[in-house]
């Protein structure tokens, strides 16, 4: 019976993994006919996000596969925005790794600003924080949805190069929750860290 649900798990994850990397590969062609030369260019981007809790209980780690895209700011939102002000669509799947494998999928926004006060020929800080929606397959007691609101916000670090190719970090605080749309909202408070690299 275990080896039953293990190959049901492994083929949701695989199925999930397939439609990530084709709504990725979509959302790209379909932004990429607005870059123009006299703006700042959208850039894309894979991470490995890595989380373990620590509110109610610090025993879930999990794993997620992201992809981004980093627009110019007042490219997408109609107003006038400072030169350092990005906003990032970020798309995840993974699953909970301990103490049982469970799979967690999210899409959220997220306002990024680059700290350029602060920034050298290495390196180039930012802070960025923002909402979107995640599923997951496992609750906690009094958690209530499986859907939640997913508020997050960290700092982090891009190491840029002269071409388009460069990596980054970021450390973030990670909240899930229904925001009191259903009668029991446990929430889910963790810690994560990304490691990417824009293409």
């Amino acid at each position: 019976m275990a080896k039953v649900e293990n190959y049901g798990f492994v083929i949701k994850l695989a199925v999930g993994i397939i439609l990530f990397i084709l709504i990725i590969s979509w959302q790209r062609k379909a932004w990429a006919y607005g870059d123009r030369q006299n703006e700042i260019p959208s850039r894309y981007g894979m991470a490995a996000v890595l989380g373990k809790t620590y509110d109610p209980t610090n025993d879930i780690n999990f794993l997620l596969v992201s992809g981004c895209a980093l627009y110019d700011y007042d490219r997408v939102w109609p107003h006038r925005a400072p030169e350092p002000l990005r906003f990032k669509v970020e798309y995840s799947l993974g699953a909970k790794l301990r103490p049982h494998n469970r799979i967690m999928a999210s899409i959220g926004m997220l306002a990024l600003y680059y700290l350029d006060n602060f920034s050298g020929h290495v390196l180039r800080p930012y802070i960025e924080a923002g909402i979107g929606i995640i599923y997951t397959d496992f609750q906690v007691e009094g958690q209530g949805l499986r859907v939640n609101f997913n508020p997050q916000a960290g700092i982090g670090i891009e190491f840029p190069k002269t071409s388009k190719l460069s990596f980054f970090t970021s450390l973030r605080l990670h909240h899930l929750s229904n925001g009191d749309l259903y009668r029991d909202n446990r929430g889910i408070n963790s810690i994560v860290l990304v490691l990417g690299r824009f293409f």
